[in-house]
């Protein structure tokens, strides 16, 4: 029996920046699972849509999937929007969602990945306060997990992790770049996008860093994102409930 195809669900942007990201990633973690059928799909604003990759895929004859969210944090679009569209998925397929992608240690390990691609290095860490600046969530489960995720990282080392939030939430990155320069024993202020790809809340965290001595980039297609993707997989797989959303 063939494996289940999996089916990576990101949000969608205006911004082809997203898009292009978000690609890049998929084929790094397919490269890692040399034969697996990887497809992605989108929710919003970006095709294909998930409709149309579902459809595709039982016209080929697919039986299987595992439909991974490409998202950081178990939030609306998780609990929602990705269940909903997974409900019009064609009969004959059974699918199965898998978690999202946080927390994770892996996610820790990309976000000072690109905080040491950005100039630091292990040695800045006792004296840099980072930002861990978000998109941002309504949803109190999501941000209870970006605040734990931010202690996560303090205890790797740094000076001081604050979270920041790009929009529904508080506080702005820029009001948390100023605390941070308050805090004692912090020499530098460096502040690290936890988004996976550009578009209109990154460039706002962006704008927000305009005061900070080191912005990251986004964790992008990081060998360690892609790893995580794989890991949610294989974790669906194994997963002694199947549950199908369809079929």
């Amino acid at each position: 029996m063939s494996a289940p195809t999996l089916l990576v669900i990101a949000h969608g942007s205006r911004d082809p920046r997203h898009a292009a990201t978000v690609q890049a990633l998929v084929r790094r973690a397919g490269l890692l699972r040399p034969g697996l059928r990887v497809e992605t799909a989108f929710l919003d604003f970006t095709l294909p849509s998930v409709t149309g990759v579902l459809d595709r895929l039982a016209a080929d004859g697919v039986r299987e999937v595992v439909a991974l969210p490409l998202l950081l944090t178990r939030a609306f679009h998780a609990k929602a929007d990705v269940p909903a569209v997974l409900r019009r998925a064609p009969a004959s397929l059974r699918v199965r969602q898998a978690a999202v992608l946080g927390p994770s240690p892996l996610l820790l390990a990309a976000v000072e990945r690109r905080l040491y691609e950005a100039g630091l290095t292990p040695g800045d860490k006792s004296t840099t306060g980072v930002v861990l600046a978000s998109a941002g969530s309504t949803d109190p489960e999501a941000i209870a997990v970006i605040a734990e995720t931010a202690r996560e990282l303090r205890r790797t080392g740094w000076c001081s992790v604050r979270p920041a939030f790009a929009s529904a939430s508080l506080p702005r990155t820029e009001d948390v770049v100023r605390a941070l320069r308050a805090e004692p024993g912090v020499g530098r202020v460096a502040v690290s996008p936890y988004v996976i790809a550009p578009g209109r809340l990154p460039d706002r965290i962006a704008g927000g860093a305009a005061e900070a001595d080191v912005l990251a980039d986004v964790l992008g297609p990081s060998p360690e994102l892609a790893r995580l993707l794989v890991e949610r997989y294989e974790q669906a797989v194994r997963a002694p409930e199947r549950v199908a959303v369809a079929g």
